[in-house]
């Protein structure tokens, strides 16, 4: 899995083989626990859905092979609520594995035993945060934790966890049964294998589409229909709406890889690409991103609590035409101020579309907070 060059595809990028090492080598007294992020509540993504609905049994053997490795007997997958028609088909799949006996005692006669839950969540999109997930799971209310201690060592019920996403897993059968080498060889360098984007937005063909890591973006954007009859390409969000946006000059240069689209000034993140063409009203866009974010704060931290509101109210403000320009300002300290100092990374995916958006298309709040209406409404 080291040599594959897989790095978690949830968001952060960490290399896999290497936060599997981070398991505790001998097991003692203490179990240790996988878990499988499946709750995919990043607006724009959908591409666990596609695995959980039709590869199911793909996502269980690499259970099974990343149960071995870091020396795991128990693994919950976590699935948000609104996937109950896709954890049932999972669960179809893991009643098929037990019956034939390549999980529970003795998986797959390799005297390995290995037991697997599904585990709902009430749609929270802070149970995406990995601490909070483990809080969920243990009945409690889905809130981060302080870190460290990180999950490696005092995870699900203060045990070693080993927590990763839904499509990192199921590229493992994969690369044991082809090497590393091959896995790594499909992508560019320091980004190994394919990935699964989700493309949405102003295309023809919106879907999920699984392409080596390093293809084009303009690529991508092709194999989506291209944008509808008649428009031009404004902007992308290339990783999720937790991911700078990018103008559309910049993004048809990048590749879909890591490296690339950090150069690029945004993430690569879960890879959901939404695309936005010149009907796109900015000052709109970011206050429906804005509320999101507002309504998904936990509340722990009073950065995130406070901040997010704030960004909301003032985009609103300036969207019922009562807006200052002053507020522009005003929108880029607030978030400022939210960006790392908070315990998960909620608020400052709540921030860095505020100060990107701004960044790229002032001009076009400007006139909105002038003229009380977008900009795009008088252009198209």
């Amino acid at each position: 899995v080291k040599s594959s060059e897989l790095r978690g595809r949830g968001g952060a990028g960490f290399p896999t083989g290497l936060k599997w090492s981070f398991a505790p080598k001998e097991l003692g007294s203490r179990p240790h626990y996988l878990v499988i992020n499946g709750d995919e509540s990043e607006p724009g993504t959908c591409k666990d859905r596609d695995i959980l609905r039709f590869e199911p049994h793909k996502l269980i053997e690499g259970c099974l092979i990343a149960a071995y490795a870091v020396q795991a007997h128990v693994c919950y997958i976590y699935i948000r609520g609104e996937y109950y028609i896709d954890g049932q088909k999972l669960q179809k799949a893991i009643d098929e594995a037990y019956e034939k006996k390549l999980i529970g005692k003795n998986a797959s006669g390799t005297g390995w035993d290995l037991d697997i839950h599904i585990h709902y969540g009430a749609g929270a999109y802070i149970c995406g945060e990995e601490t909070a997930l483990l809080e969920s799971i243990e009945g409690k209310k889905g809130q981060p934790r302080l870190k460290p201690p990180f999950p490696a060592n005092v995870g699900l019920y203060g045990k070693p966890t080993t927590i990763n996403n839904t499509e990192t897993f199921a590229n493992v059968p994969d690369i044991l049964s082809r090497g590393g080498k091959w896995f790594a060889d499909l992508g560019v360098e320091n980004s190994g294998g394919t990935k699964c984007f989700s493309v949405t937005g102003n295309v023809k063909k919106p879907a999920n589409f699984e392409v080596p890591m390093g293809t084009p973006f303009a690529k991508l954007l092709e194999l989506a229909g291209g944008l509808k009859e008649g428009r031009t390409l404004k902007a992308v969000i290339p990783g999720g709406s937790s991911t700078p946006l990018l103008t559309a000059d910049t993004a048809m240069k990048m590749t879909m890889d890591y490296d690339s689209i950090a150069n690029a000034g945004s993430m690569l993140g879960a890879g959901s690409v939404i695309i936005m063409d010149d009907s796109t009203c900015m000052v709109k866009t970011l206050t429906r991103l804005a509320h999101f974010y507002y309504d998904e704060s936990c509340g722990q931290c009073t950065p995130c609590r406070e901040g997010t509101g704030w960004l909301y109210r003032v985009l609103q403000r300036i969207l019922d035409g009562n807006g200052k320009n002053e507020d522009l300002d005003l929108l880029l300290s607030v978030q400022g101020k939210i960006i790392g100092n908070t315990i998960c990374a909620l608020g400052d995916a709540a921030a860095t579309p505020v100060e990107s958006f701004i960044r790229h298309f002032r001009p076009e709040f400007e006139y909105y907070i002038k003229h009380g209406k977008s900009m795009v409404e008088v252009n198209v």
